[in-house]
């Protein structure tokens, strides 16, 4: 086998295991199951497929903190919802951020995340279709959300716990997988928390770069002050 021929067997089977990825209907054991198989070589195949997800919403988080809010860079408190193996907290920590948390469902991946030394706390086991119980209210300036609105993984209805646990007047900066979007029902749960009052849409980037095979829509959601809200009505 040449090492063109190498190269490729490797995309392809990268591929596979990201395809097979979503095929897990949000099932807790399952996706905690193939996670754990995949933690050691997933950094290495979502690079071969060309993954620039987390430089995007990074890029995205400076910009809101540039535009809205007041506190420097290095003192806004960000969660990193579904953190992965901590591609997302790496680019944060290049453009200036400091405090990040994180969890995500499978504790290998969390692992992988903790070695990258850009996180306060980090933890494994947290399923973000349920409630984030050891997460408080009003916790987050941002809160970042790559790579788990997929098929297979997140239901649209996680949006209200991240807008939870992120502060009045705050951002929730999150992406969706094209087919995800096209799938699910994300549009209207977003719909839905705009009538509620509980986010506002402050930007809607869609059909933006992802993985080469298939791109995806970033969303950009303001938190609002519901007391100051009030006020004004």
């Amino acid at each position: 086998m040449t090492s063109l021929d190498q190269q490729t067997a490797l995309e392809q089977a990268a591929r596979k295991r990201i395809k097979d990825s979503h095929a897990l209907d949000g099932d807790v054991a399952r996706l905690a199951h193939f996670y754990r198989g995949w933690a050691s070589s997933y950094e290495l195949d979502v690079d071969r497929e060309g993954y620039c997800g987390p430089m995007i919403v990074a890029e995205m988080a400076a910009t809101v903190q540039t535009a809205y809010l007041t506190k420097e860079r290095s003192a806004i408190a960000v969660l990193d919802a579904g953190c992965g193996t901590g591609l997302v907290g790496s680019q944060l920590k290049r453009l200036g951020f400091k405090l990040l948390d994180g969890f995500d469902l499978s504790e290998e991946m969390a692992e992988e995340a903790r070695k990258t030394g850009v996180y306060r706390q980090i933890q494994g086991n947290v399923d973000l279709n349920g409630l984030l119980s050891d997460y408080s209210s009003t916790t987050y300036d941002i809160t970042i959300c790559c790579g788990v609105f997929t098929l297979g993984h997140v239901r649209p209805d996680a949006l209200r716990e991240l807008a939870r646990v992120t502060r009045p007047n705050g951002f929730i900066i999150a992406s969706t997988r094209k087919s995800y979007a096209d799938a699910t029902s994300f549009e209207s749960e977003v719909q839905s928390l705009q009538d509620e009052g509980v986010l506002v849409t402050v930007q809607h980037l869609k059909n933006g770069k992802y993985l080469s095979e298939e791109g995806a829509h970033y969303w950009v959601f303001k938190v609002p002050d519901r007391a100051e809200t009030e006020q004004q009505l």
